[in-house]
């Protein structure tokens, strides 16, 4: 027999969830991080995703993606801060999952997924504007995302290893 997908328990996990990236997407935009350089971001709520990845799993945390970019862009950003927020959030997305299933470390997952959500916004900006001169951009981005992927992801690992031992696994 198979397992009821939309428990009473992932439901409200989903909404407890969903609303922590809101809040620290919140949170995040007070913070001044970017150092002149503007769409810099800590991806404070990526640890939520990747929370919900390695905890729940790769649909759930897309379904989570999706919401987040919707809401995100409802409450503080607007229809070209979704657009934005959906191409980063698509490729980080599908790159998360797929380095999981390859059995990468969850810091390099959250590395590549910070990589990849801006390489996703910077593709779309350029088709957008027709020009290929944010590629000079998105160098600059390629190391903060490193950086901020790795913070991210040790965060993450942490939280989910002390979930794993209240859980007992």
């Amino acid at each position: 027999m198979r397992k009821k997908r939309f428990t009473v328990e992932t439901i409200a996990q989903c909404g407890l969830l969903t609303a922590m990236m809101l809040v620290l997407g919140f949170i995040e935009s007070l913070l001044p991080v970017s150092a002149g350089v503007p769409g810099i971001k800590l991806g404070l709520s990526n640890g939520v995703l990747m929370f919900a990845l390695y905890m729940m799993d790769a649909p759930t945390a897309f379904v989570l993606m999706l919401i987040k970019v919707l809401l995100s862009g409802l409450l503080f950003g607007g229809v070209s801060a979704m657009m934005y927020a959906l191409a980063g959030g698509i490729c980080s997305m599908l790159g998360m999952i797929l380095l999981k299933k390859l059995r990468f470390s969850l810091i390099t997952v959250s590395m590549l997924g910070a990589v990849l959500h801006n390489l996703g916004q910077v593709m779309l900006a350029m088709i957008i504007l027709e020009t290929d001169q944010l590629l000079y951009y998105m160098a600059i981005l390629l190391f903060v995302g490193l950086a901020c992927g790795a913070v991210t992801g040790v965060a993450a690992k942490a939280t989910i290893g002390h979930m794993k031992k209240l859980r007992g696994r």
